[in-house]
């Protein structure tokens, strides 16, 4: 008998009928002889109706008493779906994040997991029940308060749970049947891929892929955790995230794992900045000082006449407004001449572990690119990447563009996306 960690999405449990044929499967996991886990989001959009329920009250609602608003959405899933199990003749319990032992730091909206003390679970488990718990939330170590650890906080909840219940796979449910080469609703013919490495699903992730949360993946390979990446409204086998068979990994890995692409960035331009050492310093310092995270940064080469550069860099599109407060103040001191702000576009990026040993793999995206007409403003490179900023009208057309090129498309048309927002 194994542990398995199950973790299901908001449109898994959207209605009643969402929640009993949730209820359905976790049964038949542990008629299997499993002891089961089950992480539940929030039921469909109740998050987001809370947050607008919370703004309509105040403008800007106090950050622990936000997330003591958000977490109620867990916790009616997780009662429900406890009483749900509990009509199919098994026991279940219901745990909030705090009660399952999640412990986090004290940072409102955005908490990160310290430590996990599952003792209350493990007991579920000991006595034969089924233990469900609400995910996206957690109880700080030092005020004591219940914290939110942000969107897609449940695919951390479930991962850490399963690295300290020692679980044997941590089971991800949604709406769609696994990780595809690219979005099902930009590209049909996406092909859904049998198995990704960590360092893929990672990059992925981190380049605008919904199906995972990026601290998720960071997780689970961190401890070694193999997730199984599902739809709770099919039987198919899913997509498998795990460290490459070695035996087979050079016979058989893709050369590209996918094409990802980001619609919630948007960009600065900081015009004529003095080409002195220690300015992009004090730019890049102030920022991060409001915590403001930086996705691709270009730097121009200075003009030989004025001795003047442009900095460009992209940035989370919900921290615009602060970061472009936060450089005005900055003007005189740095001695820039103006700031540029474009929140109109996206970032679309070729992924695939491949890369390292194809040559021509850039010259082919670009191609792919120029053919559809998409214009590039921005480019960054990793070891296993190459992604690019375009205008925002753009994304889908070099989505479908680079996704043909490198023939990743389906034998048959098999991506259904069957409800919701993919997560």
């Amino acid at each position: 008998m194994g542990v398995v960690v199950q973790k299901y999405g908001g449109s898994s449990v959207a209605d009643a009928e969402g929640v009993k044929r949730v209820a359905q499967r976790i049964v038949d996991a542990k008629r299997a002889g499993n002891d089961v886990v089950v992480v539940v989001s929030a039921m469909g959009d109740t998050t987001d109706e809370l947050i607008d329920l919370a703004e309509q009250v105040t403008p800007l609602p106090p950050p622990r008493e936000l997330d003591m608003l958000l977490t109620a959405g867990e916790r009616i899933s997780m009662a429900l779906l406890a009483m749900a199990v509990g009509n199919l003749g098994h026991e279940a319990r219901s745990f909030t994040g705090s009660q399952a032992g999640v412990i986090t730091d004290s940072v409102h909206g955005k908490a990160k997991i310290i430590d996990v003390t599952p003792g209350r679970i493990q007991r579920a488990l000991d006595e034969g029940a089924i233990a469900i718990v609400a995910g996206f939330q957690g109880v700080s170590q030092d005020t004591k308060d219940i914290t939110t650890l942000g969107r897609g906080g449940s695919d951390t909840t479930a991962v850490a749970l399963a690295a300290a219940l020692e679980a044997d796979v941590c089971e991800i449910y949604s709406d769609v049947d696994g990780v595809f080469t690219a979005d099902p609703r930009i590209v049909p013919t996406a092909r859904r891929r049998d198995r990704i490495s960590y360092e893929e699903m990672l990059e992925m992730a981190a380049c605008g892929a919904k199906i995972l949360h990026l601290r998720c993946v960071e997780y689970a390979r961190r401890y070694q955790i193999p997730i199984h990446v599902r739809s709770s409204f099919s039987k198919l086998t899913g997509t498998w995230i795990a460290e490459p068979e070695q035996e087979s990994e050079d016979m058989e890995q893709a050369i590209i794992a996918g094409v990802a692409h980001d619609r919630s960035e948007a960009k600065i331009t900081v015009v004529g900045v003095p080409d002195k050492v220690g300015e992009a310093a004090r730019i890049f310092e102030a920022l991060a000082e409001t915590g403001i995270n930086l996705d691709m940064i270009v730097q121009n080469v200075s003009a030989a006449a004025t001795n003047l550069t442009d900095i460009s860099f992209t940035l989370p599109r919900a921290d615009g407004q602060t970061a472009m407060a936060t450089l005005a103040k900055l003007k005189t001191v740095v001695g820039f001449d103006s700031l540029l702000y474009d929140d109109q576009i996206g970032k679309v990026s070729l992924i695939g572990a491949g890369m390292r040993s194809h040559p021509g793999i850039t010259a082919k995206f670009f191609t792919a690119l120029a053919s559809a007409g998409v214009n590039i403003e921005m480019i960054s490179t990793s070891e296993i990447r190459i992604s690019v900023i375009v205008d925002e009208s753009q994304v889908n057309d070099a989505v479908a563009a680079a996704h043909a090129a490198f023939e990743l498309d389906a034998d048959q048309v098999e991506a259904v996306v069957y409800g919701g927002t993919g997560r």
